[in-house]
């Protein structure tokens, strides 16, 4: 006779509910994608949802010219259009997996892959010896997003409305964060010159350049010890800010106000991959990309002597522009669509990524690979990035933006750019 704690229909033909099969069950469930788009659909979508995966036959191309040795321009041209679709597929292939995980778990994935070209890049350079093309790299990345992205989606929300409004809270909270990590550069830039001696200390040439010597390794070994130490309270300090933003503090990164939107664009859509397909294409792109990353960065060393165009130029600003392609054109997009938080957590977010995750992980990757890598950066850099995140405080500090900031920011971008054009 049934009772209350009877289910209304039999399960019949002995299934079992998802909490009741056995760990080799949920696997195989997992890898099927029950519920979920078959993993062909999933393939399919991944390779043929967008025109701009036409720039996949770089792949292939920036392959062969590496293999077989052909003009080092052409090289770096392969490679550094192969990674602008690579940086689009890791950022789908994310968005896929975030539907099914939750927002704690979606959270930290963005954050470990959102910034995963620019690692990719930083650690095949660091291998390489190229610690001047990491360094500038990570700061063009910086800039970028801060400078040029952040200024024209300010442009672009002019568009839409004469002021753009966003969470005070957590705009002041992200440029706090944003102050920290430029603070920490400042300090050891400070630490070297404190280290260096003085014009005045000896009229001997010789003397001079003994002392210089020795101080310099003093300086040397004191960096290295401040950097990884400085690395690990950063991560820690990223760590928090995450707990921070996903759980503890979550309703401070909430809009406002919704823009109003259309029904068909309201209603949310649903994953077009299954999550284990959505897995497997991340590490198969990631893998792909870590190949592209190591020729373009082996191809840099002979472009820039032979067209005579500057490493920091291009690290500063090409390599960044290919890293965040995909990510720029999301954050314009969603500034033309009223959704103002969503751009500041892209711009500015991603590069407290950078400052607080990205560099700190670098320092410690060189560290274990027996690289020297630093938080030192020279004084001319270490300048514009002060003066760049001060720009950038003042203006989002308020919770409002207008095109006229956006225009401030780009403009301080193309002056920076010029400047290492010539540099």
């Amino acid at each position: 006779m049934p009772s209350e704690r009877s289910p209304l229909l039999d399960s019949g033909n002995g299934h079992q509910n998802a909490s009741e099969r056995s760990f080799g069950g949920r696997v195989v469930a997992f890898m099927k994608g029950e519920g979920e788009p078959g993993f062909p659909a999933s393939y399919y979508y991944f390779f043929f949802s967008s025109w701009f995966n036409l720039f996949l036959i770089f792949v292939p191309l920036s392959g062969l010219s590496h293999y077989l040795k052909w003009d080092a321009g052409l090289r770096f041209v392969f490679s550094f259009l192969a990674i602008i679709p690579l940086a689009k597929l890791i950022g789908q292939a994310t968005e896929e997996m975030s539907y099914t995980l939750g927002d704690t778990l979606s959270g930290l994935l963005n954050a470990s892959f959102g910034n995963a070209v620019e690692i990719i890049v930083g650690i095949a350079a660091l291998l390489q010896n190229q610690v001047r093309i990491v360094q500038t790299s990570m700061l063009g990345s910086i800039l970028g997003n801060i400078l040029l992205v952040l200024g024209s989606s300010f442009i672009a929300g002019g568009f839409r409305d004469l002021e753009s409004n966003f969470q005070v809270t957590a705009a002041q909270t992200s440029a706090s964060l944003m102050t920290l990590g430029c603070i920490t550069l400042v300090i050891p830039a400070a630490y070297r010159s404190s280290k260096l001696p003085s014009n005045s200390s000896s009229s001997d040439p010789l003397n001079k350049l003994l002392s210089s010597a020795g101080i310099s390794d003093e300086a040397d070994a004191g960096l290295l010890t401040i950097s990884r130490g400085t690395a690990i309270v950063l991560l820690i300090v990223y760590a928090s800010y995450m707990c921070f933003q996903l759980k503890t503090h979550a309703h401070l990164f909430h809009p406002r106000n919704e823009p109003e939107s259309t029904g068909a664009e309201s209603e949310e859509r649903g994953p077009s991959m299954s999550t284990f397909a959505a897995a497997t294409a991340l590490l198969l792109v990631t893998v792909i990309t870590s190949f592209c990353a190591d020729w373009l960065v082996s191809s840099i060393e002979e472009t820039a002597d032979r067209y005579h165009i500057s490493k920091a130029f291009i690290g500063l600003i090409l390599i960044p522009i290919v890293a965040n392609a995909a990510e720029h054109t999301t954050s314009i997009w969603m500034a033309l669509r009223g959704r103002y938080e969503l751009t500041i957590g892209i711009c500015v977010g991603s590069s407290i990524q950078i400052a607080l995750f990205v560099v700190p992980l670098l320092v410690l990757v060189g560290w274990i690979s027996g690289h020297e890598l630093t938080l030192f950066f020279a004084d001319f850099e270490t300048i514009v990035l002060f003066m760049s995140v001060v720009l950038v405080d003042l203006l989002i500090m308020d919770g409002k933006s207008n095109y006229m900031e956006g225009l401030m920011l780009v403009a301080l971008y193309f002056v920076i750019a010029l400047a290492f054009w010539v540099s």
